[in-house]
């Protein structure tokens, strides 16, 4: 589709969140949600270029991208966008490790390590990753061992002026896009003993709301609760991690009201990718529209 037509297309789609107009999604004036994107938004087929991506997203008022290697970092402040939250390094702490198997700490001090100072030196102020599989401990053992390697690299965070984010992961779904299995960190209270244990104003979580609906649910509350632990959020629609629109479950336009109102200056990025069939900057226009409260 042209991007003239579809841009006036556009313009008069109403959604279930009650928004109409492109105008209202790119050109809101509070911003009191900060939105990214991540490039899965724009489906795993998409022949657009690194570079459209961030032009499109300029276009809606987004402030920038999850998860993008530092190779693209130039790419997104010339649009005036910035890497919000990245990965902990090559070679780091990945699913099945993460963070409380200690044969892997001195692993994950050296590599994060060396990411902490990446980021410090270019202004990239979040490094996100998981806790890691059980294999086998308990979930004490498991938050004593993660306490344990955070505490090491708390300082370090600390003087760089670096934000640690622990994602909480669902491992109830048998679909490898939809979870992963034996996660430590699955239900959220794990997270939030381990980050008070640890009482770093650089260690913090990552509320996946897709996640904790599958874990936990309760989302009003459990926000609102520990939205002093929060560093981070990310959003998809449950059950299938698509769009959030009122073809899913979670009502994302009342969460977007319950966000705006807490005490939290960090961002919200979506994290789903779009259903088969579906426009996806259609759906990302929608989706930024439905947050933008």
């Amino acid at each position: 589709m042209e991007r003239r037509a579809f841009i006036a297309g556009l313009a008069g789609v109403t959604t279930a969140a009650g928004a109409t107009g492109w105008a209202q999604a790119g050109a809101s004036t509070h911003k009191r949600i900060r939105q990214g994107l991540w490039k899965i938004n724009f489906g795993a087929g998409s022949k657009l270029s690194f570079d459209q991506m961030c032009q499109e997203a300029k276009a809606l008022g987004i402030f920038g991208f999850d998860v993008i290697p530092a190779t693209d970092w130039p790419t997104l402040r010339r649009h005036g966008l910035e890497p919000l939250l990245v990965g902990p390094g090559l070679a780091g702490p990945d699913y099945l490790t993460g963070l409380v198997h200690p044969e892997a700490h001195e692993n994950v001090v050296k590599v994060v390590g060396a990411q902490i100072d990446t980021c410090a030196a270019s202004g990239v102020k979040r490094i996100g990753l998981t806790a890691g599989q059980r294999r086998g401990l308990s979930y004490a053992r498991a938050a004593d061992n993660a306490v344990a390697v955070l505490k090491r690299l708390a300082p370090r965070l600390e003087a760089a002026g670096v934000t640690m984010c622990i994602e909480n992961v669902n491992d109830k779904r048998h679909d490898p896009n939809l979870s992963r299995e034996d996660m430590v960190f699955g239900h959220w209270d794990w997270g939030v003993e381990v980050a008070n244990r640890v009482a770093s104003p650089n260690v913090k979580l990552l509320c996946d709301l897709y996640h904790l609906q599958i874990m936990d649910g309760d989302l009003t509350a459990t926000i609102r609760r520990d939205q002093k632990l929060i560093g981070h959020f990310h959003v998809a629609g449950v059950p299938g991690r698509t769009e959030i629109d009122g073809r899913q479950e979670v009502d994302y336009r009342a969460l977007a009201r319950v966000i705006a109102g807490l005490d939290y200056d960090g961002y919200v990025c979506h994290e789903w990718r779009p259903s088969p069939g579906a426009d996806p900057l259609k759906s990302i226009a929608e989706a930024v529209r439905l947050m933008d409260v």
